[in-house]
């Protein structure tokens, strides 16, 4: 028997008004999911606890069988896994996301922000004007007196690891939850070193709005890398060993650090893909291939699919749609191929691990639809895979237990 996890990261949504109230998961076309779902187990889930982030770096780790309430530290710690990055006591990572403000003359807190991801940045790019800035002579005396230091993420995102930090009372804000907001009210707070990583930002994007590589970037057409912005800090982080908890060995194939660092802490293989970029243009057929592969050498697979998420948060609906669409044509279409021509038998687990808006271009943690999919029965639900027909099932409370119905346990 194979096991199949499928996620389409933030596909649920709630009723859009340019589709004529349809959700993006209702009017998107994807008639072999639809079909599976016709046969498969369909409920709704809570990926997202109270009081934690609305994000994947709760859901994704419910979804892996990890309870957010005693392991969640924070995102960044988990990316920082990815890379083989070990954090030693007192050290707290961050995410360092390379973001693009409003050009203007106001003062720094009075800016918007316009982007989360600098416009989608090329990943070389954004390790360049990274590495600029952490040697820049303006501000490396500031990195180093507050013990920060970078490592590059090869996309819009990096790690940021401060040694000795006291994060107590911090509070710091996701900027994919307020894009087209004034940024002043956003910036860290709530403790002594929130003031030092603000003063860190206001001097990046002193440096970076008009330097040589940002105004190639807007002579492009594009919006400019011109401000960095720090949060999911945390402190080294620990999960239970997934071998052990379902005694199946397997991989996970996604092109998001947080991904293959929930990945390589809970002792599955991270799978890293040519021309996975976690876009809307990732290469889909090279990731179906090493989800196969792992396949061939183990029972569990988890194939990660990012576009979603991102184009919503780029306000690309009709993108966001298409992403939807190609789960069902170049993902969930060709692994079932596959599947029956090497007769294998298997169960799929296909779910939005959390919601993202097409609303507010936000996170949001309200329940998701996910369905099990068994290749030997039929289980006469004879309903599409949406969030209303999620709800007529049961309602799982707690994501972390949704691994143990895939492997009914």
């Amino acid at each position: 028997m194979k096991y199949v996890l499928v996620i389409g990261d933030g596909m649920a949504d709630n009723p859009v008004p340019e589709l004529g109230g349809l959700t993006p998961l209702e009017y998107a076309k994807k008639p072999l999911i639809d079909a599976l779902c016709a046969k498969s187990v369909l409920g709704s889930v809570i990926n997202c606890p109270k009081g934690l982030p609305a994000g994947s770096e709760t859901a994704i780790m419910s979804i892996f069988g990890c309870d957010p309430k005693k392991y969640f530290t924070g995102r960044a710690p988990l990316e920082a896994a990815a890379t083989g990055l070990k954090l030693a006591p007192g050290d707290v990572a961050y995410r360092c996301n390379m973001v693009a403000l409003e050009d203007s003359d106001k003062p720094f807190e009075e800016k918007k922000i316009l982007s989360h991801s600098a416009g989608s940045i090329n990943g070389d790019v954004s390790d360049e004007i990274a590495t600029m800035l952490f040697n820049h002579p303006d501000f490396k005396p500031l990195a180093d007196k507050a013990g920060l230091s970078i490592n590059l993420g090869h996309s819009f995102r990096h790690i940021a690891v401060q040694k000795g930090a006291d994060i107590r009372g911090i509070k710091m804000i996701p900027p994919h939850d307020h894009l087209g907001e004034v940024i002043g009210p956003l910036l860290p707070g709530g403790c002594e070193n929130a003031a030092t990583l603000t003063a860190l930002m206001k001097k990046a994007h002193e440096i970076l709005d008009r330097h040589p590589l940002n105004e190639k970037l807007r002579a492009a057409g594009r919006l400019p890398a011109n401000a960095v912005w720090f949060w999911a800090e945390g402190s080294a982080a620990a999960m239970p060993n997934f071998v052990e908890a379902y005694g199946q060995e397997g991989g996970v194939v996604s092109a998001v650090p947080l991904c293959h660092g929930i990945a390589a802490l809970t002792g599955l293989e991270p799978i890293h893909v040519d021309g996975a970029t976690g876009e809307i243009d990732t290469n889909l057929e090279n990731k179906v291939a090493a989800a196969v592969a792992v396949l061939e050498k183990h029972n569990f697979v988890c194939l990660h699919f990012e576009a979603p998420d991102e184009c919503t948060h780029n306000g690309d609906l009709k993108g966001k749609i298409q992403g939807i669409e190609w789960l069902d044509s170049r993902v969930v279409a060709p692994l079932t191929k596959a599947f029956a021509e090497h007769g294998w038998e298997y169960r799929m687990l296909i779910l939005s691990d959390h919601k993202t808006l097409t609303a507010t271009r936000g996170h949001d943690g309200d329940p998701v639809p996910y369905m099990i999919y068994d290749s030997r029965r039929d289980t006469g639900c004879g309903l599409s895979y949406t969030e209303k027909n999620g709800e007529k099932g049961a309602l799982l409370p707690e994501g972390d237990k949704l691994m143990g119905l895939l492997f009914e346990k």
